[in-house]
């Protein structure tokens, strides 16, 4: 991959891609895991280091990682639960899926971060070739009791924080348990899920229990949070102490997975709608992405470039990204799409690819 070219990271249910601009056009210039499954790739922007996460069929999850931008691949040997982990009461915990890999502190160049099921988060200090299971988080009274799965057997650590200002300070969200955050790296934590609401809980309001599909922090003011949630867009002002739903009860900026926030503009963000969790196809047959710049009072939906009837389409947790006024996202069915415009006007990049797991520029 040629860092003299913007390019495109593809997580799909057929391999890796990459994709790059030539000219007009974007194209597919490397291809790796051809026919197997990438749940997320990735590349940490301070070593350069490419990953990939396979789901195997017969072989369960793997890892890679290379260090030649995908020329070349290392497999590295999965973490392991210690003796006597259990991932519920009478059950042997074992790594079953990785639902992402992601980059430490600017301060800690050799930290690496695995979020994974069943709900395990795997810390390095080595730039990924050995993982430990953070047992403060693991040893949470809260997980046995609260934690489970959300369309899935077991929780999983889909979202991992790193505070710029502090590389102690974490939060990670879990599906389904909520926000947990850690001020001392990593030896104890804390839910922080007030003002987030579980509809399908006995008690909505429940300290644990709640689902975010996606967390993210505000790169010009990472006390700023929001995730797109089962129930609702929720937003925190003040790093995860407090939320507020700022959802449109009718929407479409309601339900969905992917959200994505403004380089440079806390009060800027972007959300992929679909209808609900019993129908997750596009609002109305209609593709459409939304948009606040107050943050959350309003959203304005844009549709320009986005197919808009009979369209079945949704895009999953890790499958949208954003880099200064570009945008790009990619669906289950195959389609991948660009705005360069903040979202307003979209392009097709392809509509025969396989269902994407993670798009990330490069």
């Amino acid at each position: 991959m040629r860092d003299h070219n913007p390019s495109i990271l593809l997580g799909t249910h057929k391999g890796l891609l990459v994709l790059e601009r030539q000219g007009r056009e974007w194209k597919v210039v490397q291809e790796s895991f051809l026919g197997v499954a990438v749940s997320y790739a990735a590349r940490d922007a301070r070593t350069g280091a490419l990953w990939a996460c396979l789901d195997t069929d017969h072989w369960g999850p793997k890892l890679h990682r290379s260090a030649d931008g995908g020329l070349t691949w290392e497999e590295i040997p999965l973490p392991k639960y210690p003796a006597g982990a259990e991932s519920a009461d009478g059950v042997p915990a074992s790594l079953s899926y990785i639902w992402l890999v992601a980059p430490g502190g600017s301060n800690q160049p050799g930290r690496v971060y695995l979020g994974t099921e069943p709900g395990g988060l795997f810390a390095s200090d080595d730039g990924g070739t050995t993982f430990d299971l953070v047992t403060g988080l693991w040893d949470h009274p809260s997980r046995k009791p609260h934690w489970f799965g959300g369309g899935r057997s077991y929780p999983g650590i889909h979202s991992v924080l790193v505070d710029p200002r502090d590389d102690q300070h974490m939060l990670v969200g879990i599906s389904v348990a909520g926000v947990f955050e850690t001020r001392d790296g990593g030896l104890t934590w804390a839910p922080r899920n007030q003002g987030l609401i579980a509809e399908y809980l006995p008690n909505p309001f429940a300290e644990v229990g709640q689902d975010p599909h996606l967390l993210v922090a505000s790169p010009a003011n990472p006390d700023v949070l929001m995730q797109q949630n089962h129930c609702g867009i929720f937003r925190s002002e003040d790093g995860g102490a407090g939320w507020r739903d700022v959802s449109l009860p009718e929407g479409p900026a309601r339900f969905g997975f992917p959200i994505v926030m403004d380089e440079k503009d806390p009060d800027t963000a972007w959300v992929f709608p679909a209808v609900s969790d019993e129908k997750r196809v596009a609002v109305d047959g209609a593709l459409c992405v939304c948009r606040t710049r107050d943050g959350g009072k309003t959203w304005q939906a844009f549709r320009q470039g986005l197919p808009q009837q009979n369209c079945y389409d949704y895009a999953l947790r890790h499958a949208a990204d954003i880099r200064a006024e570009a945008l790009v996202f990619g669906t289950t069915s195959g389609n991948l799409f660009l705005s360069e415009d903040c979202g307003e006007t979209w392009q097709s990049l392809g509509s025969n690819f396989p269902l994407f797991y993670s798009v990330r520029f490069a």
